[in-house]
């Protein structure tokens, strides 16, 4: 009976999360064309592809609201788990809505403490909003837990102590956050 009840709750999340997703923009030029984005996301996904892989390949071309879809779709297919998680707050971020960013990554890490990238995003956000002790704390973290690997996590964690401590670093003062996730591919935040 549980698995009934698995296959009921998945459907009623699936239109909700495709009602949302496809069924609620007004018909401008823009949006036209975002649709057709959507289409796109849809026929691979119907041919098997991974959401999280369309999704990634989207933030790369700088679609973030097209990635946003292609994660929710993810999320749908593979549950809400922190890879997915940590990607929707990520494509949050770049759309600017820190504050769902924020929500969104700290779920992720409500789910595994110990994943890097989420930590390092969160960085990103509380540093964006303000929060520079907090930031700084999350890089630290995604350092120790990366064991000093990532070059990005260092240069993060560098440029907010050179920005807490108010020490002139080589780094230029517009230097860029970086937003760290799963696989090789980079996302530049540009910082404040």
């Amino acid at each position: 009976m549980p698995d009934v009840r698995r296959l009921v709750q998945r459907q009623v999340l699936l239109v909700l999360g495709l009602t949302l997703i496809f069924g609620c923009a007004p018909k401008t030029e823009a949006i036209k064309l975002e649709d057709a984005g959507r289409l796109q996301i849809r026929g691979a996904l119907a041919k098997g592809e991974d959401g999280l892989i369309i999704g990634h390949r989207l933030m790369e071309a700088g679609e973030y609201e097209l990635a946003l879809d292609a994660y929710y779709a993810a999320g749908l297919n593979q549950g809400l788990n922190t890879d997915v998680l940590s990607a929707i707050g990520s494509a949050n971020l770049r759309l600017g809505r820190l504050g769902q960013a924020e929500k969104i990554l700290r779920r992720a890490l409500d789910e595994d403490e110990t994943f890097v990238p989420a930590w390092n995003n969160l960085g990103i956000v509380l540093h964006a909003r303000g929060n520079l002790g907090e930031a700084r704390e999350a890089f630290r973290v995604a350092f120790a837990l990366d064991n000093g690997a990532s070059e990005e996590i260092r240069s993060n964690l560098q440029l907010l102590d050179a920005k807490l401590n108010n020490v002139v670093s080589e780094a230029p003062p517009d230097a860029d956050f970086r937003l760290v996730r799963r696989g090789n591919g980079r996302y530049l935040l540009l910082g404040n």
